[in-house]
């Protein structure tokens, strides 16, 4: 297939564009470029693509193109508290535009990266399924329950939109986020010995690989239209249902020397739930995550030492909310964090 990959210069797509590739797809990548320069290590090679803000996508950038893979947000919570209305701007109303734009143009799938995030402070014992209702608590994850519920109103016999509920990433990628559960305790653990959480440390996640991610939506791809078509899957596996305090353990593990420091300062999160990952499962017949969270701890371990991750790196380049900061203290954006002529 011809492939429109959004955010192919973001943390997850810096990882999937090579998976697509390999996969035989023909990529084309679109993104603002806001997190281009945040790399670790050897440049990525990207795929062909256009500059552009989401928010300024045309019927020219879906013409030709037989799937959209949406991976472009603004994906950080407190950037969403900070400005919520720039995440339902870009979040939502772009996402939903270009929806369709591509529906307009004959596109046929629409694989659009929603977060486990929507179950919110769902609690309780059992694992959450696709059906469980929706609880968001942060404007981003809002955002993308009201992406799933007017994809759904586009949803017709030539147009398949398909939800991508991930689990909360981990791994290492070209272009580092250090701002995600684990990355971030591994960068304590190596930086000052200690892995740091704030929490109670009691919340449960479910957290899958950058590199299961891309194996996902390369099997929803090409899986069957009636097995995929209109419907919500979460990314993850079961064996990845963590809570915050055993992801710390996991990662002193990984980092030698390192001791887990519970301080408990922000109290115990209300997002807290476990997931179920069968449907998807099910429905990509054959399909299965390969990493574990000591899997993923030992990699980014091993990464930052190899690539030389500094303070300065891990605090200011590969924070989401510090890297748009700085581009509008330069001036480089403006106030809607479009890039200034």
């Amino acid at each position: 297939m011809r492939v429109l990959l959004t955010g192919h210069q973001g943390y997850l797509g810096t990882v999937m564009a090579p998976v697509l590739a390999a996969a035989g797809h023909e990529v084309v990548g679109l993104d603002a470029g806001l997190f281009a320069d945040c790399v670790l290590g050897p440049p990525p090679a990207d795929p062909p693509g256009h500059r552009v803000d989401l928010r300024d996508v045309t019927a020219e950038h879906v013409a030709d193109v037989d799937a959209v893979i949406h991976l472009a947000a603004l994906s950080n919570d407190p950037l969403g508290s900070l400005a919520p209305e720039l995440t339902y701007d870009i979040n939502h109303h772009a996402s939903v535009r270009l929806a369709r734009l591509a529906r307009d143009a004959g596109v046929r799938r629409f694989l659009y990266a929603s977060t486990c995030s929507v179950y919110g402070a769902a609690g309780g014992a059992d694992l959450v399924t696709e059906d469980a209702p929706l609880r968001p608590v942060t404007p981003y994850a809002e955002s993308k329950v009201r992406v799933e519920d007017d994809l759904h109103a586009l949803a017709d016999g030539d147009f398949s939109p398909v939800f991508m509920r991930n689990a909360t990433a981990f791994g290492y990628s070209p272009r580092l986020r250090a701002d995600i559960v684990l990355n971030n305790l591994v960068g304590h653990a190596l930086l000052s010995g200690e892995v740091l959480v704030l929490s109670d440390g009691t919340p449960w996640r479910p957290l899958v690989h950058a590199a299961d991610i891309a194996r996902a939506f390369a099997a929803a791809l090409t899986a069957p239209r009636e097995a995929v078509h209109d419907r919500a899957f979460n990314i993850g596996s079961e064996i990845n249902n963590v809570t915050v305090a055993e992801i710390a353990e996991q990662v002193a593990e990984a980092v030698s020397g390192s001791k887990v420091v519970i301080t408990g300062e922000t109290g115990a999160d209300p997002r807290s739930y476990r997931v179920d990952f069968s449907r998807f499962r099910a429905a990509a017949e054959g399909f299965d995550c390969e990493w574990t969270v000591k899997q993923g701890a030992v990699e980014l371990a091993d990464a930052y030492r190899e690539f030389e991750l500094t303070r300065d790196d891990f605090e200011r380049r590969f924070t989401r909310l510090a890297v748009l900061r700085a581009a509008s203290d330069s001036g480089a954006v403006d106030d809607t964090l479009r890039w200034r002529p």
